[in-house]
């Protein structure tokens, strides 16, 4: 927002005057306060004796047989009690204040001047709209167009504002009034004006373990990319702090307002890089409202894997690589491994054999045109069809001359059976990625695609760890879609077995397509399997094969892709971005550039420009707004007390800042730091490696050893530029030499 901070000098006698009036707008701004939450505990009350009517009415109607006509009523109820329980939790969230702004208009430039205060229109915005008895807005949603002046009203173009106010909160008491005086010259002279800036006032607060929404205090061009079109690709663009974040999530929230029949059922994803930073933003959108929204770390996007282990840097480029398509795509298609290599049946008085080739044939005729776990039937029918011609010409008589009953007899020999579930099992996608531990068949798999070199190093890295890690999860889903799901078994009565918790008596009596539709609406309560919007934040991160995993949860969708080029992980972002611009190419393109850092102090940012300049020298870099006066402090420790030294640190910037401490340490080394800081016994600190730190911000920051963060993490000095942006206040590194700041044109 445009600040014009004025409060004394506009109507202000002195400091004894301006507190006077300082008072007295706090509590006329309480007062109207008041009255909304007054309508929010009423319609909480209100919505709650739905609820409970809902379910009376259920248990009433469940005693003995339903009644046809009452069938209906049943119907009503479930839409009541849910359209209940939602509102519910939209007015019990958990958020900082209600009514955070008040916007007093006039009538235009061509309209007389208010000749008082109480002559412009008032308009109070909150994060939800709230009416009165009756029903006039007492406030409104901050999604409404109404609300659009409040963020994008500016000296220049006012849209009719003469005052913009925000009100800062602490739950429901108001603690403090910012405003903006847009068209001075139409301000009566009774409308008093307060604060500082709501925003610099915001910027200055000490930070959580938790990411706050910035509703009260959006910008004109966040607010543009927050209300942009709902179809195609919305990419929000800019450098660190620049609250690409925040206003994506918030761009999440005003589709569900602005089309919420479109976005809740056919679902939202947002996707983030690490458990870590998803548990960092789960309580924006709550706050805000919404609690139909889908989180998902990309480590998490495979239905029962929640990985978050990380590979060395060699083999996440290796596994993210499109190389890794063939690779996976011949894999799924080879002989399983434990699979017998003859098959031998008696039959009819004669032994029938297929050796090694001869199945290898079957198998690849098999798959020609279907995923190996829905071609069973195929393998099956192809193993008959070279029986057969291998079944003596003379003993095709009786009822083995003919080719169904030979099948007929051949499949149930236990000779068979056995052989088949042997050599066609259901091949799991995990079971198939353990496959490439093994380097003789990865070396036939990845002809053409990998180096020797790296061939050992994919399957060093796959043989040598339990756990599957981020970057195994793209394997994971591509495996998935190359295997293919098995063919289910049909059970008409497997689709209702959902309404096993419901009363019998009222099973009893619904119709065949009354119990289908109650399946049906079961089934949208889950999370689907493709989007109708997918939000991607830190995109520049995704690998080329993450990319293709990502798309798969929308092929339908509209987006919205966060992300930066300077802070990617990924060594080679073209690639990455081209596999991006190969899955999205046919729908249209909105771009969106964010350009003020509002997280970092000028002093810190500025050092991490020179950093990253130095390797990229057209990166964009945003504006930082706020100065503490307070530049990176850099130190060096001595050799074998890195431990000691990240504790000193950590321990003098608790004593500096209010809130969080950040120490951002290389993996190798979290297990001699986190002893340290554990001493420290204050929750305010917390070690996190690299790749961790993404999105996350801190009060004050620790870096440990920066040139081993560069040598040791995916991205090399972009993930160095990354976590040198973490810090709002403080930043000190540690290194056991300077040979790694960047030199300075003297």
């Amino acid at each position: 927002m445009d600040q014009t901070p004025t409060s004394a000098d506009h109507n202000s006698d002195g400091a004894d005057g301006a507190d006077s009036m300082e008072r007295a707008e706090l509590a006329a701004e309480q007062q109207h306060v008041d009255r909304v939450y007054g309508r929010v505990e009423e319609a909480a009350r209100s919505a709650s004796r739905i609820a409970v009517d809902g379910y009376q009415r259920g248990q009433a109607q469940n005693v003995g047989r339903v009644r046809e006509e009452e069938q209906t009523g049943l119907y009503e109820r479930d839409v009541l009690v849910f359209a209940a329980a939602r509102r519910i939790a939209e007015l019990d969230a958990e958020h900082e204040g209600l009514v955070f702004g008040r916007l007093d208009s006039d009538r235009g430039d061509d309209e007389p001047q208010a000749p008082a205060a109480a002559g412009l229109d008032k308009l109070y915005v909150g994060r939800i709209g709230v009416r009165d008895a009756e029903y006039e807005p007492l406030v409104i949603d901050w999604r409404a167009p109404a609300a659009e002046p409040f963020y994008r009203a500016t000296a220049t173009d006012r849209q009719k504002v003469v005052r913009r106010r925000v009100l800062r909160n602490k739950g429901p008491r108001i603690v403090g009034l910012e405003d903006d005086l847009l068209a001075p010259e139409r301000a009566p002279e009774d409308l008093p004006v307060m604060g500082e800036g709501a925003l610099m006032a915001s910027l200055s607060r000490a930070r959580g373990h938790t990411m706050r929404d910035i509703v009260a205090t959006i910008q004109a061009e966040q607010d543009k990319a927050i209300r942009s079109t709902a179809r195609g690709v919305t990419v929000i663009g800019g450098g660190p702090g620049t609250g690409k974040t925040v206003v994506a999530l918030h761009r999440a929230a005003y589709l569900l307002y602005s089309d919420r029949r479109r976005f809740e059922r056919g679902g939202v994803l947002v996707v983030g890089p690490s458990a870590a930073f998803m548990a960092y933003i789960e309580r924006v959108l709550p706050s805000l409202g919404e609690n139909t929204v889908s989180l998902r770390a990309v480590g998490e996007l495979v239905d029962g894997v929640k990985a978050t282990a990380v590979d060395e840097a060699e083999v996440a480029a290796i596994k993210g690589s499109l190389r890794m398509r063939g690779v996976l795509s011949r894999a799924a298609r080879d002989r399983v491994p434990t699979a017998p290599t003859t098959l031998r049946v008696f039959i009819g008085g004669a032994t029938v054999e297929l050796d090694a080739n001869q199945l290898d044939n079957v198998r690849r005729n098999a798959l020609r045109r279907t995923a190996r776990n829905r071609a069973a039937a195929e393998a099956r029918k192809g193993l008959i069809a070279a029986l057969w011609q291998r079944f003596p010409e003379d003993l095709r008589t009786g009822p083995l001359g003919d080719r169904e009953a030979f099948g007929d007899r051949a499949t149930d020999t236990p000779a068979f059976r056995t052989f088949f579930g042997q050599w066609w099992p259901v091949v799991t996608p995990e079971a198939a990625l353990r496959w490439l531990g093994d380097p003789r068949r990865l070396q036939r798999w990845a002809r053409n695609e990998l180096t020797p070199r790296e061939v050992d190093a994919l399957a060093r890295g796959i043989r040598t760890t339990d756990e599957f890690t981020i970057a195994d999860v793209a394997l994971l889903d591509e495996l998935t879609t190359l295997l293919g799901r098995p063919l289910a078994t049909e059970n008409t009565d497997e689709e209702f077995d959902w309404l096993e918790g419901l009363s019998e008596g009222v099973n009893e009596v619904l119709t065949s397509s009354e119990r289908r539709a109650r399946a049906a609406a079961a089934r949208e309560a889950e999370e689907p399997e493709e989007y109708a919007h997918v939000l991607v934040d830190e995109a520049q991160d995704l690998s080329p094969m993450q990319w293709r995993m990502v798309t798969r949860r929308g092929p339908q969708a509209s987006w919205t892709i966060v992300g930066d080029p300077a802070q990617s992980s990924w060594p080679d972002p073209d690639e990455a971005r081209g596999a991006m611009d190969s899955m999205l190419s046919h729908l249209q393109r909105h771009t969106y550039r964010l350009s003020t850092n509002y997280r970092n102090s000028a002093e810190i940012y500025s050092f991490a420009g020179e950093v990253i300049r130095q390797s990229i020298p057209d990166a964009d870099l945003p504006n930082a707004v706020r100065s503490t006066g307070v530049e990176p402090d850099h130190r060096v420790f001595d050799d074998g007390k890195v431990s000691q030294a990240a504790g000193e640190a950590a321990a003098e910037l608790l004593q500096l800042v209010e809130g969080t401490v950040g120490v951002i340490v290389p993996p190798a080394l979290r297990p001699i730091v986190e002893p340290v800081l554990a001493e420290l016994g204050d929750p305010r600190v917390v070690a996190v490696s690299p790749l961790d730190s993404k999105g996350l911000e801190y009060d004050g920051v620790v870096v440990v050893e920066p040139d081993r963060i560069v040598s040791d993490t995916l991205g090399g000095v972009r993930a160095l530029y990354v976590v040198l942006t973490r810090a709002t206040q403080r930043l000190i590194t540690i290194n056991s030499t300077t040979q790694w700041l960047p030199t300075r044109d003297s």
